[in-house]
Order: C-alpha cells, then structure tokens, then sequence
C-alpha cells in the first residue's frame, strides 16, 4: 500500500494511485506559520481589523467573515491614494514562529507534506481593500494604478515566501484566491492574464525554486476558463472545483498538466441537517463522474473542515468506500 505522500505523486503525475487521494489527507498544514491570516475573526460574533488594516466581521449565524465596506470601515476609499494608505504588516521573526518550527519538525515527511498556507490572495487583498465593485472598476479605470498595487502586495507575498521557506522547508504550498462565482470568474481571461498572472507566476515560481513540490490553490468558484493561465502559473491542483465547471472535460484537456479537487460542492452537503446517505450520494456521484485520473474527491470548502460537525470526516469515510469499488 501507497503512503499518503506517495498516493497523491502517483495522481498528480498521472501514476498509478492505489486508492482515491482523500481530500486534504496529504497536507499536514502548519497554521502556526498563517501569519498573513492574523486579524481574520475566526469565530461567529467577532469583529477585527487585519494587519493591512480591513476591518472584518463574523456575524451570528453565517458561516464565515468578510471585510467591512462601507463608508464608515472601507480601508481604500481612493485607489489613486493607495501608497497613502496601505500599508503592509511587518513578517513575524524570532520566537513567533517557534510553534510553526517545532510543528513541522514532528511530522513525517515521508508519509504527509508540511504545507504552508496563504490567504486571502492578491486579487482577494485588492478586494478586501475598497470592496468588489470599486475594485472591478479600478482594473477598467485605472489599469497602471491597480498594477502598482498588486506590485505591492506580491512584494508582501514573497517576503512572506521568503520567511517561511527559512523557517519549515515546506513541501507544499495551500494557496487562497477565489477568482470567481458559481458561474463565472470575475475577472476576463485576457484581464486575468494581464493583471493576476504575472503575479502568481512570481510567487508560485519562488516556491518551486526553493524546495516546494506541490502548489495547491484554492477557489472555490467557476474558474474553467482560467485553467490555462493556472498551468503557465505553476499551479498543480486546483483545489475548489464546484461542479458548474465541467471537471470531466478539463481533466481530458488538461489533466497531464493539473489536478482537479473538489467536484463534492460543500453547498449542497455542509447543512445542518445532513446524514451520511446525503453526503454518501454526492460523494458517489462526483467519483462516477469523475473517477480515476487527474482527480481528488474533495468538499470544495477551503480547507479541511466543515461548517458543520462531521460533515468533513463522513466525506472522507465515503471516499473510501468509493476507494474500494474503483481500485
């Protein structure tokens, strides 16, 4: 039998896997060493401003936070004044990053990858800055600013890289950026190429340089149309996938170049009122469309874990049990 790590080399390089690679099973992520998260409220209930500055909220009774945006809270109400206001927070040295080093050195990396993790993304920082609207409008209206600015927060990601390269040689990279809806990216794909690619090429290629295998990046979204620019940016899984994509048709295309996960939309299954036959059915019905291949069985939720308790590891029971019929 296949180690974990060995299981998921053998997916992605179009080998011959023993078993479904079971969701995020092969990532051993060292969340001491998320420091671009810190500010984010975790918890419902919450409020907090991030080290950039967002103000964020975690209202009672919704399943995650989101930056503030109104006149009172927006961080950049002028993007032609952003050298003004936006400030990068400081990366975290010494004896901060002690628990991410000890973390790291206890896992085997025989059996799983130590992976560091980075969110929110470029396109996501842009956003969370001055809100969706005003930043979809700046790439039309002030295309040499909003350049300047990713230029600055891909600066941030590298030192970021940098630093945590040093700190716990990861062999992984889990990367956040949602690039889309359900139905489309937001960005066009020549827009996306002009503005986001040349920034993720020099992020996601820093990584590869030093010692990073596997780039895994998340967006949970429509993004099939953007699947080309994702291979030139070094991405290995796409992490995320909803199944408005059609998954079968890119793994045809496109899957000697990269890995499909998701296909089990965490909407549809992550519900107060779930139980294994419902999560059972969606996991069976993404394997059969799916199967084997340049595919990973995986809730498009980003990260492993649920909203609602249990909801994760009943997914990954019945992955198992699709193991069985498929291998």
């Amino acid at each position: 039998m296949l180690t974990i790590r060995q299981n998921l080399v053998e997916t992605i390089k179009g080998g011959n896997p023993d078993r479904f690679v079971k969701q995020y099973e092969f990532m051993h992520m060292i969340f001491e060493a998320a420091f671009p998260m810190q500010g984010i409220p975790g918890k419902p209930g919450l409020s907090s401003t991030d080290g950039w500055g967002v103000a964020w909220s975690f209202p009672e009774g919704q399943i995650g936070p989101f930056p503030l945006h109104d006149d009172e809270h927006r961080l950049l109400q002028d993007i032609t004044q952003w050298k003004e206001v936006v400030k990068a927070p400081p990366i975290p040295d010494g004896d901060a990053w002690k628990p991410a080093v000890d973390h790291a050195n206890a896992v085997d990396r025989k059996e799983e990858f130590v992976t560091a993790m980075v969110a929110p993304g470029v396109f996501e920082r842009v956003h969370h800055m001055m809100g969706m609207e005003d930043a979809l409008v700046a790439f039309y209206e002030e295309p040499e600013i909003m350049h300047e600015l990713i230029a600055y927060i891909t600066s941030y990601e590298l030192d970021y890289a940098k630093k945590v390269i040093e700190m716990i040689q990861p062999d992984a990279l889990f990367h956040h950026d949602d690039w889309g809806s359900a139905i489309n990216s937001f960005l066009s794909p020549d827009m996306f190429n002009e503005f986001i690619v040349p920034a993720y090429k020099k992020i996601y290629g820093f990584y590869k340089e030093n010692g990073v295998e596997v780039v895994v990046h998340h967006s949970d979204s429509y993004a099939a149309n953007l699947v080309p620019h994702m291979i030139e940016m070094g991405i290995d899984i796409w992490q995320g996938a909803v199944p408005t994509n059609d998954i079968a048709d890119l793994m045809k295309k496109y899957g000697d170049k990269i890995t499909i996960m998701g296909g089990i939309e965490s909407a549809k299954v992550d519900l107060p009122d779930w139980t294994p036959e419902s999560v059972g059915a969606e996991v069976e019905k993404a394997c059969n469309a799916y199967g084997k291949g340049a595919y990973i069985p995986c809730l498009t939720m980003g990260g492993p874990d649920s909203i609602y308790p249990g909801v994760y590891a009943e997914a990954s029971k019945q992955i198992d049990i699709q193991s069985q019929i498929f291998f």
